[in-house]
């Protein structure tokens, strides 16, 4: 027996045709209600006094001075070497974020232990502490009447854990939630087909966990290269040493070199702006990888 032959189908004389958006994928509207560009107003007005503005007044003011006086006070010797040591620690310091950060998280989700709750508490400490009271733990810890027997106060070292205390919980905060939804049968179905630990996360768990990894990273970043209260105790904010970029903005504002200070905080703005496309455009690639 043959097979019955397949007759296209004609669209008959007076036959209602389908409606268009069986043929084609409808469009979809991109005007906004009156509600709905009114709060997009709203929201970029607010936006803009709390953000914008501000950092168009830093650069105009950092740019008063001419292109000379510019490149003068961020060539300063005194001012490199502490954007080094901010930029580097800071660096630093989201490396280790990312890696205990990622594994703390994992901890509070996936495992059930005494004392969860209060190791939960303890993660938001340094969210809820002025910075100022961070750096007087920071110190008594530390210090040199530390109960440790170590002294790092006015040491580079001290910077690297003012900067770790303060940054500790982006990371724990970001990836958290987002690890929580995952499925544990997934990883179960991996398991099953063969698949080890290794290979499960790295093909479906790190994809998954990467914006929200990079996103804490950002802020971690960020946070931790505008650090100053816990710094101002510790580090003994030493010229050539342990001096970091934020203290150097109000050494020139207290001198009023208020142009030498807007430069340094430009610099500081396009650092962070610059770490922050990079780490979501790793993000992004390894999202698409997996």
């Amino acid at each position: 027996m043959t097979a019955p032959a397949l007759t296209p189908l004609v669209e008959r004389p007076g036959e209602t045709p389908p409606p268009a958006g069986r043929r084609r994928r409808r469009r979809t509207s991109t005007s906004l209600t009156p509600v709905a560009g009114l709060g997009l107003g709203v929201a970029m007005i607010w936006f803009s006094l709390l953000v914008l503005i501000p950092l168009i007044a830093i650069l105009v003011q950092a740019s008063e001075g001419g292109w000379a006086a510019y490149w003068q006070a961020l060539t300063s010797e005194q001012t490199a070497a502490a954007l080094r040591l901010t930029v580097t620690q800071a660096f630093l310091v989201t490396l280790v974020n990312i890696v205990m950060g990622t594994a703390i998280a994992w901890v509070l989700v996936r495992d059930r232990f005494r004392g969860k709750q209060v190791l939960e508490v303890v993660i938001d400490i340094p969210f809820a502490l002025p910075t100022i009271v961070a750096g007087m733990v920071l110190l008594s810890l530390y210090g040199p009447s530390s109960p440790l027997g170590v002294d790092w106060a006015n040491t580079r070292v001290a910077v690297f854990l003012a900067f770790l205390f303060v940054t500790l919980p982006f990371v724990v905060r970001t990836v958290q939630p987002v690890l929580a939804e995952l499925e544990p049968e997934v990883e179960e179905a991996a398991a099953s087909l063969g698949a080890s630990r290794f290979t499960t996360f790295r093909t479906l768990i790190l994809p998954s966990l990467a914006p929200a990894i990079t996103s804490g990273a950002a802020l971690s970043f960020a946070r931790g290269i505008s650090e100053y209260g816990s710094l101002v105790l510790l580090s003994g904010n030493l010229p050539y040493s342990t001096e970091v970029a934020s203290v150097r903005i109000l050494s020139y504002v207290e001198g009023d070199k208020l142009t030498d200070a807007a430069a340094v905080a430009s610099i500081l703005l396009v650092v962070a702006l610059v770490v922050i496309v990079a780490l979501d455009m790793i993000s992004r690639r390894v999202a698409r990888h997996g």
